[in-house]
């Protein structure tokens, strides 16, 4: 079967509706069910898997709608940028830090106010066509991970197919549900910045967070629901990535008697390093490994039969996935940096506060900067990535 992956983190997501629109416009898809049986997401990732799961009748349409969402968002879709919401927030933040020890702290839960996300994202998803979906054929099973934060593990909640998998590691649990609307806002909460999510589940009721957070494996609930063919979508820019580390190594090379060359970072710039390792770093260590196990499993001649001969019990059998990741063409923080002006008055002024990144390391701001002006750009950078490879992804998706 082929499976999707989509783990972005926050204003980031609309580098992913663009690639799915420029895929919904193949001839080939038009007018035709997703290709797509199983789609995994979490993060921003999980609020485009549910609508394109939930869409998987049309595929192009679904596509489009996703594009559209993402093209007419604005800052006070997704949190509260008003005076009033951000001094109450700064207020209890001061009461909690300096007199928490006094008069009793925890009223803080986070940064931003994201209450009118739920209003906006329930306007435009149409849960129950996942249900249809699935009754129809068209979909075997959706996946969204989020984080609990009472035990901190990885919770990946599926609707599918009747028997579908499920799975129950040391840190990674699956229960098989019926999506709503707060499995996917947990998913999508970034920690420390939007508020955690009560989810009710068979578990009981407990409070979760952003599914990157934990997710260190994001392509394993696709593999495990049973991909072969994995389509993923990533929200690095490998070329400027690259640029960094070649900065860095150069600062080293140039430096003497062990002197730092390089600024100390500010707080705006250790966040978007934190918020990184959260949503890009796990797509591209699990990639690496996805590529070391299937290179194992040539070297095996693909038989794992040889782990059984010498008295090891393989509960899941090993198999081949073959994987297709596309990845921005342009560093999406300097993206951000050209309209950090579009971001609202307020939260510009606490962001400063924070201190001024180098361009190239200004992460923060492109994870919230939710303006349609800088939505509308990544969409584009998406589409025109999937143009220019738009040959190699059709065959991958159309290969039987």
């Amino acid at each position: 079967m082929l499976g999707m992956v989509l783990t972005a983190g926050g204003a980031r997501g609309a580098y992913q509706a663009g690639v799915l629109k420029r895929i919904g416009e193949l001839r080939s898809l038009r007018g035709r069910p997703s290709p797509f049986a199983i789609i995994a997401g979490a993060s921003a990732g999980a609020i485009n898997g549910a609508m394109i799961a939930a869409a998987s009748g049309d595929f192009a349409s679904g596509t489009h709608r996703l594009a559209e969402l993402w093209s007419d968002l604005s800052v006070d879709d997704v949190f509260r940028a008003d005076v009033l919401a951000l001094g109450c927030g700064s207020m209890r933040w001061v009461r909690d830090l300096a007199l928490g020890g006094l008069l009793g702290g925890g009223s803080v839960q986070s940064l931003l106010d994201a209450t009118p996300l739920r209003a906006h994202i329930a306007a435009h998803l149409p849960l129950e066509g996942i249900g249809q979906a699935i009754r129809d054929g068209h979909l075997y099973a959706v996946a969204v991970s989020a984080t609990s934060y009472h035990s901190g593990k990885s919770y990946t909640f599926i609707q599918g197919k009747a028997g579908h998998p499920l799975w129950l590691k040391s840190r990674r649990v699956a229960l098989a549900v019926q999506l709503t609307l707060d499995h996917v806002l947990a998913s999508a909460a970034i920690p420390i910045v939007f508020a955690p999510v009560l989810v009710r589940s068979e578990v009981g009721e407990c409070y979760y967070g952003d599914g990157g957070l934990r997710l260190v494996t994001p392509f394993s609930p696709a593999i495990r629901l049973g991909a072969t063919r994995l389509f993923a979508v990533g929200i690095r820019c490998q070329g400027a990535a690259d640029a960094l580390t070649r900065a860095e190594l150069h600062v080293g090379e140039e430096s003497h008697g062990g002197l730092e060359s390089i600024g100390r970072p500010p707080l705006a710039q250790i966040c978007g390093v934190f918020l990184n390792a959260i949503f890009l770093d796990h797509l591209d260590a699990d990639l690496d490994h996805l590529r070391r196990m299937n290179d194992l499993l040539s070297a095996n001649g693909h038989r794992p039969s040889a782990r059984r001969n010498r008295g090891v019990s393989m509960q899941e059998p090993m198999r081949r996935v073959e994987p297709f990741v596309l990845s921005p063409s342009a560093d999406l923080a300097i993206i951000a940096a050209a309209f950090a002006h579009k971001m609202p008055r307020a939260i510009r002024y606490v962001m400063d506060g924070l201190g001024t990144p180098n361009a190239q390391s200004a992460d923060l701001m492109s994870y919230l900067l939710f303006d349609s002006s800088y939505t509308r750009a990544l969409i584009d950078v998406g589409y025109n990535d999937a143009g220019a490879r738009i040959d190699e992804i059709e065959e991958f998706l159309v290969q039987h």
